[in-house]
């Protein structure tokens, strides 16, 4: 298998942080704040995979398009950007050694540590 970037999900995503729709949680919360198998059936019915695919950093080009299976590395829940997703992205694609997929999570973690900083700060 080998997972390439999805660049208009990444694009989405650093749109969605720009436009401070973040969530700066914890590195460990993933677990508890990823969306679970129906609240991602029910965005797929109600949008369609195109719009799951940017909610997902990776794609599985010999999956079909019309699959879960397909869209690997989540990194938010529909709604805003969770750091601790990102920084699940980030680890696992270096993991597996997909490098763009894990050079652009820490692109967008780099984005959501100013992000804290600033929030620390105020």
């Amino acid at each position: 298998m080998i997972v390439r970037l999805n660049k208009s999900a990444f694009d989405h995503a650093r749109r969605l942080i720009g436009e401070d729709r973040v969530v700066l949680d914890d590195r460990d919360d993933w677990s508890e704040h990823r969306p679970s198998a129906e609240q991602e059936n029910e965005f797929i019915r109600l949008h369609g995979f195109e719009e799951y695919a940017k909610w997902h950093l990776g794609i599985d080009p010999a999956e079909s398009e019309q699959t879960k299976k397909r869209y690997k590395f989540p990194y938010g829940d529909f709604g805003q950007v969770h750091r601790c997703a990102v920084i699940s992205a980030e680890s696992r694609a270096g993991q597996y050694k997909y490098r763009d997929v894990q050079n652009a999570a820490a692109h967008l973690h780099g984005m959501l540590e100013t992000l804290r900083e600033k929030s620390i700060r105020t």
